[in-house]
C-alpha cells in the first residue's frame, strides 16, 4: 500500500511538471495557431536563471526561505523576458507563414541549450534548493518527497489562474475572439498583437516556472532538460486536445501516472513506452483527445 501511494503522489508531481511546460504551449498553439518548439527552451532558461539567483548571485536571493521564492520569480521573469522577446522578434513576422515559424521555431530550440552548455558546460549542476523542500513526510506508511506537494500545488494554481484569464478577463476574451476573427476585431480597434504578446508571455512564464522548480523535483539542471520535457509536454497537448488548458491538465496526470508506475513494475524505461501506447490508444479512440476545445 505505502508502494502505491508513493507512486500515486510522485506521478501526480511528475504530471505537474508536465502540465507547467505544456499548459503555455497549449495556450500558444490554441489561441495563435503557432508550434512553437523553443517552448522547451524557455524552461531551461527559467530553470538556468533560478538556478543562477539561488547559487547567490542575486542579491536577496539564496537557496532557502524568502531568498528561494525570489529566485523562483527571478528564473519566472527571465523565461517571460524571453518568450516576448520571441514573439515580437521571431513569431510577430512569421504568422502567415507557418513553415518558416517552424523552422525558426526548431532553430532556436536547439540553440538555447548550445548556447548554455557554452557558457556553463554540458554537465548537469546540482540545484540549490530549501532544505525544508528536500525532505520528507509521511501519507498511509509512505515517505513522500515535499518538492512534490509544491509542484502539484504550482501547477493548479496555474490551472485555476489561465481558466480565469480567459474566460473572465477583458484580455483573455479579447485574445479568443481574435483567434476568431482577427480583422473584425481590429476593425474595432483593438490591438491584436498586444493581446497575441501577452499570451506568449504567459506560456513563457509557466514554462519558466516549470523549469524553476523542475530544479526541486530533479535536483539539478542540465542544457537539454527543457529538450527531454518538451517531448512530453507535445504528448500532453495532443493528449488533452489542441488548445484545451483543462484537457492539458487531464492528460499530464494520466501521463505522469502511467509513466510512474510502469517504470517501478516493468524494466526500468519502459515508463516512456507506456506513455506511447496510451497516446495511441486515446487517439484511435477520440482523434480530438480528451476534450478538444479551449477551456
Amino acid at each position: 500500500m505505502s508502494t502505491v501511494v508513493l507512486l500515486a503522489v510522485t506521478g501526480l508531481g511528475l504530471g505537474a511538471l508536465y502540465f507547467l511546460v505544456a499548459a503555455g504551449l497549449s495556450l500558444i498553439f490554441g489561441l495563435m495557431d503557432v508550434l512553437n518548439f523553443a517552448h522547451g527552451a524557455l524552461l531551461s532558461v527559467g530553470a538556468y536563471g533560478t538556478w543562477w539567483a539561488a547559487d547567490g548571485h542575486l542579491p536577496g536571493a539564496g537557496s532557502g526561505g524568502l531568498g528561494f521564492v525570489l529566485a523562483v520569480c527571478f528564473g519566472t521573469a527571465v523565461g517571460t523576458v524571453a518568450a516576448v522577446l520571441l514573439e515580437l522578434a521571431l513569431i510577430r513576422p512569421l504568422y502567415d507563414r507557418p513553415r518558416e515559424q517552424v523552422l525558426a521555431t526548431v532553430g532556436v530550440g536547439l540553440a538555447v541549450p548550445a548556447l548554455l552548455s557554452a557558457i556553463w558546460g554540458p554537465d548537469a549542476r546540482p540545484f540549490p534548493g530549501p532544505a525544508a523542500l528536500s525532505g520528507t513526510f509521511g501519507l498511509l506508511g509512505a515517505h513522500i518527497p515535499v518538492n512534490r506537494l509544491v509542484l502539484i500545488g504550482a501547477a493548479a494554481a496555474v490551472l485555476v489562474a489561465l481558466r480565469l484569464f480567459l474566460g473572465g478577463t477583458r484580455h483573455g476574451l479579447v485574445v479568443r475572439a481574435g483567434v476568431e476573427d482577427r480583422a473584425m476585431v481590429t476593425a474595432l480597434g483593438i490591438d491584436v498583437r498586444r493581446a497575441f504578446t501577452l499570451v506568449f508571455a504567459i506560456g513563457g512564464a509557466a514554462a519558466a516556472l516549470g523549469g524553476a522548480l523542475g530544479g526541486l523535483y530533479y535536483g539539478s539542471v542540465d542544457p537539454g532538460q527543457g529538450t527531454s520535457l518538451l517531448i512530453f509536454a507535445f504528448v500532453v497537448v495532443v493528449m488533452g486536445g489542441m488548445g484545451s488548458v483543462a484537457g492539458a491538465a487531464l492528460a499530464a496526470v494520466g501521463v505522469g501516472l502511467v509513466q510512474q508506475f510502469a517504470n517501478y513494475y516493468t524494466a526500468s524505461g519502459l515508463g516512456d513506452l507506456a506513455v506511447v501506447v496510451l497516446l495511441a490508444a486515446l487517439l484511435l479512440l477520440k482523434p480530438r483527445g480528451i476534450t478538444g476545445r479551449l477551456a
